[in-house]
């Protein structure tokens, strides 16, 4: 029986949970930079071949003749955020071994005293056998749930201040030509 516990301390647990978790890290990381890129987008933004965000005004939504575009922020649309919320690992393992040891030794001595350390003859048939039977099972499963959530208070505090100062900006001009 120890010898399965040792098969048990074998089993590459605790590597699976690390990479798991790592996984879902990363996963997160890029969930959280797509939907940065999509707020960009919607924003009126793109990215050029030099990794600098550009304006991008097909991107901006006229809402009457002659006005000028307005992002989907400015409309009040968000990207959607996700996170992940749960994560399960489900691991069955079965480990038997068996082992078989059959021995058996017959002998036959026979002896004679000619002299004074004598003469002995023996003849030894043994048989040893053992048989080692192993097998092992396992099965693993592994679910994660994704959920959007709101965006982040601090992204929707900062895109507000954003937005009145972009609404100064497009007043102030008017304001000076009264």
């Amino acid at each position: 029986m120890a010898e399965i516990g040792k098969e048990l301390l074998n089993a590459p647990f605790p590597q699976l949970v690390r990479t798991l978790g790592v996984g879902i890290a990363e996963a997160q990381y890029a969930l959280d930079r797509v939907s940065i890129k999509i707020a960009q987008l919607m924003a009126g933004f793109k990215v050029n071949e030099d990794g600098t965000l550009e304006r991008d005004e097909t991107a901006l939504i006229v809402l009457r003749e002659g006005d000028e575009g307005v992002s989907l922020l400015a409309l009040g649309f968000t990207p959607t955020f996700y996170q992940f919320v749960e994560t399960y690992i489900e691991l069955k393992l079965a480990i038997s071994m068996k082992t078989e040891t059959e021995t058996s030794i017959s002998t036959k001595v026979a002896g004679v005293a000619w002299s004074p350390f004598g003469v002995v003859a023996a003849s030894v048939n043994a048989s040893y056998s053992q048989k080692y039977q192993y097998e092992a099972n396992g099965s693993s499963e592994m679910r994660t749930k994704l959920v959007t959530v709101p965006a982040p208070a601090m992204f929707e505090s900062r895109l507000k201040e954003l937005m009145n100062e972009s609404q100064i900006a497009q007043i102030q001009p008017t304001l000076e030509e009264e």
